[in-house]
């Protein structure tokens, strides 16, 4: 266990941003993840004070890069226009999100995933997919388990896939698995690609869309540039901004500025 003083940091913010599917509430502020093939339990334990079950070599390694914070969000709120009042409360409301930089084939499945789907529906299914065909570990005595690899996805066949409620996204998942199991697409290649690279190569895959690839790029490539735009966004540009969000005034991080518009309209029920 370690304690941690963090600003701008909010497990619940983070956990319903809609950019993760593995974290649950355990009890009020303690909450408990599954990523890069780790258990993690989290707790706010005072005003900016948290608690990882976790050595301080683990969260030097892995969670301190996981959870992006070694960047100071405080400097995107500041930016935000004053005269924008929409995206002023917006990043009041969202304050405690950060943009966390998750494993590109969890997201690229995961977003495949998430096309017309609700955020409830999309983890069921993710949870489903992980414990027929990830690894069983155990943690502390808990038992979890880690996201197949497209190694293990890429030889099954799409009746292996029929109990999960993926519908017709399955033979997008199995085409994608074999793509990278055979070659197609070089996983190295995108980690390691500029965005428009990584953006052209992402919609080279079969049922991934503009939207979609965005969303690999934003949560799992980190480009903070990237502006994914499913229907709250599409709803907040054409009701508060007429059809026009001025994106490069945040120029370089609108994918920041986009979750926080994402998670406040979401919050408020934008209609």
């Amino acid at each position: 266990m370690i304690e941690k003083r963090i600003i701008n940091f909010d497990l619940k913010m983070i956990k319903e941003s809609g950019q993760c599917f593995r974290m649950k509430e355990i009890s009020d502020d303690k909450y408990c993840l599954v990523a890069m093939n780790r258990y993690l339990e989290i707790e706010k334990i005072g005003l900016e004070a948290f608690r990882f079950s976790c050595s301080q070599e683990e969260f030097d390694s892995v969670w301190e890069e996981y959870f992006d914070l070694k960047t100071d969000y405080s400097k995107f709120i500041s930016n935000v226009d004053p005269s924008d009042e929409f995206l002023t409360e917006a990043v009041k409301y969202g304050s405690g999100i950060r943009i966390l930089k998750q494993d590109t084939w969890e997201m690229i499945v995961t977003f495949i995933i998430s096309q017309r789907k609700s955020i409830p529906s999309i983890k069921n299914i993710v949870e489903r997919l992980c414990v027929k065909y990830g690894d069983e570990k155990e943690c502390n005595g808990f038992t979890y388990y880690t996201f197949p690899s497209y190694q293990v996805l890429g030889v099954l066949e799409l009746k292996d896939f029929q109990d999960l409620g993926m519908g017709y996204r399955d033979k997008y998942i199995l085409k994608a698995a074999r793509d990278f199991l055979y070659g197609e697409i070089d996983l190295e290649y995108l980690n390691k690609a500029s965005y428009e690279d990584a953006f052209k190569e992402l919609c080279n895959l079969y049922g991934v869309g503009i939207k979609v690839a965005n969303c690999v790029l934003l949560f799992g490539l980190y480009h903070i540039d990237a502006f994914p735009i499913d229907t709250w966004i599409e709803r907040i540009i054409n009701i508060i901004y007429d059809g026009n969000f001025p994106r490069d005034k945040y120029k370089g991080y609108e994918g920041i500025i986009q979750q926080y518009m994402f998670y406040y309209a979401r919050g408020i029920n934008l209609k």
